[in-house]
């Protein structure tokens, strides 16, 4: 009896190491299955990142404004057409042709014409002094661009800073944009006053020209027409040639003409 009992207990000793080491490899096989599992749900989704990336759509880049630009520097040159995109938009007033000016006595006219050019200037009324200057501006503002052009029909460059010198302060300047550079000292744009000139490259030497007249601004025939604009604008700020004044001192308050 004592034999069976050993062999019993023997057996039973070894039919629960056989459970045991099952369960161990049971338990291993599910982990192993767990962590297989787990492997297969990270791959699925970095598979389907991709995928959705790919179907999203770029935004979309708003249109930039494209302006042209051209002028001369001699007129029998053959002028050619620079574009140029802008992030600024152009200013603008009534032109010479459709332009309103308030009746009434000419304290009214003055005060109007301030207010009209100081908007164009992003400056004060009261700094819009040089009331001769800017009447001769606003008759021409707004005028067509026309290659070599003198007339309200259609001007160039050079010609509009011409008519303006003479009507405005009595000085005569040559007739191209490269001979009012021969015609003016340089000057640091730092040192800028009003009515020096600015001059500039579109196309190769001397070619464009301007006049300034304050916080940056100036005054010049483009293709757009008669206009106002920033001197630090990037396409003028790339073709700038250099600054230029007149030996002559330009009087900067003359009254409005009557």
């Amino acid at each position: 009896m004592v034999e069976i009992e050993k062999r019993v207990t023997f057996a039973s000793f070894l039919l629960s190491s056989l459970l045991l080491i099952t369960l161990k490899e049971n338990v291993m096989r599910l982990k192993l299955l767990v962590a297989i599992s787990f492997l297969l749900v990270l791959a699925s989704c970095t598979g389907i990142k991709p995928i959705v990336f790919a179907n999203r759509q770029a935004p979309a880049t708003p249109a930039k404004k494209e302006i042209k630009f051209l002028d001369i520097s001699d007129d029998n040159e053959t002028a050619e057409v620079r574009k140029e995109v802008r992030s600024s938009g152009t200013q603008s007033i009534k032109t010479a042709e459709n332009k309103e000016y308030t009746a009434g006595a000419p304290e009214t006219e003055s005060l109007s014409l301030q207010m009209r050019y100081a908007q164009l200037l992003n400056t004060d009324a009261a700094q819009v002094k040089n009331l001769a200057l800017y009447q001769s501006i606003d008759e021409w503002y707004g005028v067509p661009y026309k290659l070599g052009g003198t007339t309200k029909q259609g001007i160039d460059c050079s010609a509009f800073v011409q008519t303006i010198f003479t009507s405005a302060f009595g000085i005569a300047l040559p007739r191209t944009a490269r001979d009012q550079y021969n015609s003016t000292r340089r000057i640091s744009q730092t040192q800028l006053q009003e009515g020096d000139l600015l001059f500039f490259n579109t196309r190769g030497g001397v070619s464009h020209v301007g006049i300034y007249l304050q916080n940056n601004k100036f005054v010049h025939a483009s293709v757009a027409g008669v206009m106002i604009s920033d001197m630090f604008d990037p396409y003028y700020v790339r073709h700038l040639v250099a600054a230029g004044r007149l030996s002559r001192p330009i009087n900067s308050s003359a009254s409005l003409r009557p």
